[in-house]
């Protein structure tokens, strides 16, 4: 296991105190390590895990040569160039069931979509495209050509060939898919368990009254549904007071019992510094100055769990501040080295910002998720924007379809990071990049679309 200072070393120009949005990312997908443990679950269970491994193709999909479409059955080989065809019809193929009949030259079989193929017959004619003559159809000339409206055995997949690979999340698509294959269950990667809390005297927590300089605490929901989104093992562990002995207990509390820890507040400049200092005693941390906005402050790295506090306590007094830990507590910790600490800023729109431009890709690589690069769409700005290069901004933003079909896109106003309801009426953040300057109207950007993560 790499520390910090062995992983800052292995970005050129490593500086905490002004790091470009990218060098953060791949700082990140230098720390984390994906969890190992398999579990098999039922098919149903398996919608938004990560397969552990390949699943190879234990049939051919289809089983047989089916038709795709509903019409008539016959062999291409009584096809004329310049002439139209008359079949005789001897009989109907219905789906789920193989017809036993005879077909010779001349003939042609009814059949529905999805049928068997009648021995001999490769080709099929829709229905809508003959003229029915009593027991006889006509198919107009240059209509088809053989082999049209066929589907072959395992023209989807054939038995042995990788149908889903080791890493991919199981989306319905690929459920359906697992299914179509006779498959059950499914081998995937545990759910990663992530710990948030948020830190504040001035937090309050729903239910309790307001008072003077208090605000209510959103981030801890805003954190919750995007985790929940991901598929995370959620552990909420409500607010905690900006007090030393109440910050070391959350710590170890949530580093024994996840994988990774998400805190927001206490990790700027100027705060009440119990926060940074309690992280600084449990774990090998950095704090960052991102050159970003909105959510400069980050804080991240590894903080122990009570057990290997534990182990390492030099006499009986250094365990005295983890006593309040039951052994079933501790014997439950899910990382051996510790939790994945992930400290974000305190203001809303800066946590849900710093969770999805960072967060969330580390806890996919976390959950062994295949690294793929969020999609950024272009969109035409319908406004004149400020931007100075040499950080990246995400502005809150609604993207829309012209009348031409083209993507538009304007800001949904003020973009202080603690105003969260024009985080609520975005369905998306422009990103503005690192090198980037100001953008006229007309002028293209790239857009991150919510839809999915929040």
């Amino acid at each position: 296991m790499k520390t910090l200072e062995q992983i800052a070393a292995q970005l050129e120009g490593y500086d905490p105190n002004a790091l470009p949005a990218s060098d953060a990312l791949a700082f990140l997908s230098l720390l984390v390590v994906p969890v190992r443990d398999v579990q098999q679950v039922p098919l149903l269970e398996a919608l938004g895990r990560v397969l552990a491994a390949d699943i190879i193709s234990p049939v051919d999909v289809p089983p047989h040569d089916n038709s795709a479409m509903d019409g008539f059955a016959f062999d291409s080989r009584q096809l004329v160039a310049g002439q139209a065809l008359r079949l005789r019809s001897t009989g109907t193929a219905l789906a789920g069931q193989a017809w036993r009949g005879h077909a010779g030259m001349g003939d042609c079989v009814k059949i529905m979509t999805g049928a068997i193929m009648p021995a001999g017959l490769d080709t099929v004619v829709p229905q809508e495209f003959v003229t029915v003559d009593g027991d006889s159809i006509v198919i107009p000339s240059g209509l088809l050509q053989p082999g049209d409206n066929r589907r072959l055995r395992g023209e989807d997949l054939a038995t042995g060939k990788p149908a889903l690979f080791k890493g991919e999340l199981v989306t319905p698509a690929r459920l359906g898919l697992a299914a179509s294959l006779g498959l059950a269950s499914l081998p995937v990667l545990r759910r990663l368990r992530v710990a948030y809390f948020s830190t504040g005297d001035e937090i309050l927590s729903l239910g309790e009254p307001p008072r003077e300089g208090a605000v209510y605490d959103s981030n801890r929901y805003t954190v919750f549904g995007m985790l929940t989104r991901m598929g995370c093992e959620v552990i909420d562990m409500g607010v905690v007071r900006d007090d030393p002995a109440l910050l070391e207990a959350a710590f170890l509390d949530a580093a024994t019992r996840a994988d990774a820890v998400i805190t927001s507040g206490g990790v700027s400049v100027g705060e009440a510094d119990h926060t940074k200092a309690m992280m600084k005693k449990l774990g090998d941390v950095a704090f960052w100055r991102i050159a970003m906005r909105p959510g400069r402050p980050m804080a991240v790295g590894r903080i122990m769990s009570a057990k290997l506090c534990i182990k390492s306590a030099s006499s009986p007094a250094d365990t005295k501040s983890i006593s309040y830990l039951s052994d079933s507590i501790y014997l439950q910790s899910s990382n051996a080295n510790g939790a994945i600490l992930f400290g974000l800023p305190g203001n809303p729109v800066a946590v849900m910002v710093t969770f999805l431009a960072f967060v969330r890709p580390a806890l996919l690589q976390m959950m062994g998720a295949i690294p793929v690069p969020q999609p950024l769409l272009k969109a035409t700005s319908l406004e004149d924007i400020r931007k100075k290069p040499g950080r990246t901004e995400y502005q809150r933003c609604h993207v829309s379809t012209s009348s031409s079909g083209a993507l538009q896109v304007k800001t949904t106003g003020s973009q202080g990071s603690g105003v969260l309801r024009s985080m609520a009426e975005a369905n998306g953040l422009m990103v503005l990049h690192h090198s980037q300057g100001n953008v006229a109207v007309g002028g293209e950007v790239d857009v991150l679309m919510f839809d999915g993560c929040i």
